[in-house]
């Protein structure tokens, strides 16, 4: 298959405290992190640029989403080459990985997810506009 788009479209660096952490990251690399609250989620938005090379990403405080070991840790989102990150999804039990959480709807405006465990038994997320 051609690539269409760029192989990681989105990163997210779980956090203990979300302040602490914004504090910590714009000290490191002296930038301004927009912080977001959803409900009992959080979100510090690094910035970006569009049409610039790299993938986005952000800061999640999300106590549920990180409670158990086996869900901690940086999670990089692949983007769909399919389109449609059901595809990719079908595919990874096949390939000696599980999925954890099948497609899902993160919001209308920014599509949705799909989480799973690889053969190597990192945590990973797939994402498509639909």
């Amino acid at each position: 298959m051609e690539l269409q788009r760029n192989m990681v479209g989105w990163f997210e660096i779980p956090v203990n405290d979300m302040d602490r952490a914004i504090a910590f990251y714009q000290t490191v690399f002296e930038i301004s992190i927009s912080k977001h609250v959803m409900g009992p989620i959080e979100m510090g938005w690094f910035p970006a640029l569009d049409n610039k090379p790299g993938a986005q990403g952000s800061l999640v405080y999300n106590k549920e989403f990180y409670a158990t070991s086996d869900k901690a840790g940086t999670l990089i989102y692949f983007t769909s080459q399919a389109a449609d990150c059901a595809a990719e999804l079908a595919r990874v039990e096949k390939a000696g990985g599980k999925v954890l959480q099948q497609k899902k709807l993160i919001t209308p405006d920014i599509g949705y997810m799909g989480l799973f465990i690889d053969s190597e038994g990192n945590r990973v997320a797939i994402h498509s506009l639909k």
